[in-house]
């Protein structure tokens, strides 16, 4: 564990994609979440599948829980935000706390163009409003449990999720000209979009298409900061976010492994696929170039695509003597203060 009183990372889940990673006597991997503790405090950054159960594996509750960020709104980040939600009502027993704040992108705006392998145009889930940001998307989730929930409010007398669970849209500076289609990740400065006694969260766009928006986070303690980049290709967002972070925690996907598993694809669906990892995530050796460039204590890659990428990530590491980084396992605890 971290010394006494000074913050640390504990790495939740480390799988990233939407789908049960086939490990074959390799030890499975969680969806995507990381806790960020600061004193008595939780700040939970992605909800991927089994997050909630991570955290009571963490040695942590809800009551523990300050806030929970969302980079994005993909299924791999969000899903367990689904059981978080839903057991809030008997797992948060302070009743005289505050809400946990939940913060995330706000509406879209517009659908996704249709890729360009597409046969014929797609019809969208949801046609009268297919692109909620993080407060509908909550409701939403909430009210597709109505009948469970509904018992339990007015049998069992519990609360609401949506009064234990305080949702928010993130609002990007107009100033930036965040376009969701044409302009998704604008050169921009990161701007503060939570802050209590403990720490500040400072946020940024990244370049995730044709997600959008799609947020890095940082988290500024007095001993120490974190950065977590959440879904991204290369971009200088991320060298302004991470400027001299003692901690960066930066997705990484198995380019070797891409290549070999789409290496000629036929059809216009593993086209597609294929198509959008190479243009929506990171190699390694960009990984590497941002926590170089922006001067960070130590690297550690996470969000592993395939979940079954450890030993083949860990190898190309070895590659690059000069920088500092891990590839970190389930429940691993990582200091802040790393220099």
């Amino acid at each position: 564990m971290s010394e006494t009183g000074k913050p640390y990372v504990v790495t939740l889940g480390t799988a990233g994609g939407p789908r049960w990673w086939r490990y074959q006597g390799q030890s499975v991997r969680a969806g995507i979440s990381t806790a960020v503790v600061v004193g008595d405090a939780v700040y939970l950054v992605d909800c991927g599948y089994g997050a909630g159960r991570q955290l009571i594996q963490a040695g942590f509750g809800f009551n523990d829980v300050a806030a929970i960020f969302l980079t994005h709104l993909h299924s791999d980040h969000i899903v367990d935000l689904t059981s978080i939600a839903l057991f809030s009502t008997y797992e948060i027993t302070d009743e005289s706390r505050n809400p946990i704040a939940l913060i995330g992108p706000g509406d879209r705006g517009a659908l996704p163009h249709a890729s360009p392998h597409a046969k014929s145009e797609p019809r969208p889930v949801s046609e009268r409003a297919p692109t909620p940001g993080t407060v509908d998307t909550l409701t939403r989730l909430v009210e597709a449990h109505a009948t469970d929930l509904n018992e339990r409010i007015f049998d069992s007398l519990r609360p609401s999720p949506l009064d234990a669970i305080a949702a928010q849209d993130i609002v990007i500076p107009e100033s930036v000209g965040f376009q969701p289609n044409e302009n998704p990740s604008p050169d921009m400065a990161p701007f503060v979009v939570y802050e209590d006694a403990r720490v500040k969260v400072s946020a940024i766009l990244v370049e995730h298409p044709p997600m959008a928006p799609a947020f890095g986070y940082r988290f500024d303690t007095d001993n120490g900061s974190v950065v977590i980049s959440g879904d991204t290709a290369y971009t200088s967002n991320m060298i302004a976010l991470a400027e001299n972070a003692d901690l960066l925690l930066h997705e990484a996907i198995d380019l070797e492994w891409l290549m070999s598993k789409f290496a000629d694809p036929s059809s216009p669906s593993a086209r597609a696929t294929r198509s959008h990892h190479e243009r929506s995530h990171t190699s390694i050796a960009d990984a590497i170039s941002i926590a170089r460039d922006a001067g960070v204590g130590q690297l550690a890659l996470h969000h592993l695509v395939p979940g079954t990428s450890a030993p083949s990530l860990r190898k190309q590491l070895a590659a690059e003597p000069r920088v500092r980084a891990i590839v970190p396992d389930d429940l691993d605890v990582l200091p802040l203060c790393s220099r």
